[in-house]
């Protein structure tokens, strides 16, 4: 719906601001239908793999052997990881309420890396941190958190067994500079400005393979921004960089 500008000019400074409203309002209903039908898709595949298991081996089609139960475990936890990931975003919408503290960025990075590891030794992949010491940031220590876990999360996704992924951080004028860096596949230029997006997949058949629902990076870039910081990610030669600027 909108209505005419023309006519005096109150009247028509009205309508161009009910106009912009009815905009917004749109988009944001646009943006709801479409995490509704994504959602409910990325539901939909696990659930039907599910059921096609246990018909067939209700009917005796496929034996119940222990490759068969470690398929239907594979689909049980990416039914979990979405439902995770479905609550992590659900309460970034909610959480507008930011507790900036002076935050010490190496330790905050140890951590996370401590609790991600056993991840990556499962693939063999090598973990580089390079952080000064007495490095510090205003960040809500929760937020950040959450950032790097996500971001750690996408980069033993798709690092090939025996990569790299390396985290560095320092400090850039009134901020401090974090990025994730992997060896990989890469992403293609033109895939690049969409990562961040809800539901976003570079290659969605893949990504489904490996468990992914397009939903960990559109939470760093949230979460980012409830904090005043920016978020950015780069790919070439064989190396992809995401980072995040957050206050010093």
């Amino acid at each position: 719906v909108r209505v005419p500008t023309d006519g005096p000019l109150e009247i028509a400074s009205l309508a161009r601001s009910f106009n912009q409203m009815a905009a917004r309002l749109e988009e944001q209903e646009r943006l709801r239908s479409e995490f509704v039908a994504n959602a409910a898709h990325e539901l939909r595949t696990p659930l039907t793999n599910l059921l096609g298991y246990f018909e067939a081996l209700r009917d005796g089609v496929v034996a119940p052997t222990q490759e068969t139960f470690a398929s239907l475990g594979e689909e049980v936890d990416r039914l979990v990881r979405l439902a995770r990931s479905l609550d992590d975003l659900a309460v970034s919408d909610r959480e507008s309420d930011v507790r900036p503290v002076a935050l010490d960025v190496r330790a905050a990075i140890e951590m996370a890396v401590e609790l991600a590891l056993p991840a990556f030794e499962r693939r063999g992949v090598s973990v580089s941190v390079h952080v000064p010491a007495g490095l510090a940031a205003r960040a809500d220590p929760d937020h950040f958190a959450q950032v790097l876990a996500n971001l750690l999360q996408n980069a033993v996704r798709y690092t090939p067994d025996g990569g790299l992924v390396t985290l560095a951080a320092a400090s850039d004028g009134s901020d401090v500079v974090v990025g994730v860096s992997n060896t990989g596949e890469g992403i293609p230029a033109a895939d690049l400005p969409h990562v961040f997006e809800r539901f976003y997949r570079v290659e969605k058949s893949r990504d489904r393979a490996r468990g992914g629902a397009g939903i960990g990076l559109a939470i760093v870039k949230q979460l980012v921004e409830l904090g005043g910081g920016r978020v950015g990610v780069e790919s070439a030669d064989g190396r992809t960089r995401f980072w995040f600027r957050v206050p010093a």
